[in-house]
């Protein structure tokens, strides 16, 4: 009996041993980031008397109207843009998306932050990318 249990053991520590380097390899991927539209703007941000009272809310918001450039040239890890069809970071703030989920907050709030400190595009979609993107 004891050996018909041996090949078991083998497949699942192999199962799990595959699972966790998946996992690892997928921790900080790079993203498709979309590129920002010429010209885009944050007034279809909703304005703060819209914005649904969540926690960390408000100020993602705010980061999205202080950096919608910023936003439109992200791509947001919560997936969205293949579950409710949104093109960026910035189209999560343009209805009460942003508001509810965690991941969308985040990055928002991370990018304005990076971007008020003068960092590039690419160096926030990277830091983006490592703290959301797996």
């Amino acid at each position: 009996m004891r050996g018909a249990k041996l090949p078991w053991l083998i497949a699942g520590g192999a199962a799990l041993g595959l699972v966790l380097v998946l996992a690892v390899a997928r921790r900080g991927q790079a993203a498709n980031h979309p590129e920002p539209r010429l010209g885009v703007t944050a007034e279809r941000v909703l304005p703060p008397i819209a914005v649904p009272n969540t926690p960390n809310a408000a100020e993602a918001y705010a980061a999205a109207r202080s950096a919608p450039t910023v936003l439109d040239g992200l791509y947001c890890h919560c997936n969205c843009s293949r579950t409710v069809g949104h093109r960026s970071l910035l189209t999560c703030f343009e209805s009460d998306h942003g508001a509810s989920c965690d991941i969308c907050k985040g990055e928002a709030q991370l990018a304005a932050e990076l971007a008020g400190r003068g960092q590039t595009l690419q160096q926030i979609r990277r830091a983006i990318d490592r703290q959301f993107g797996g």
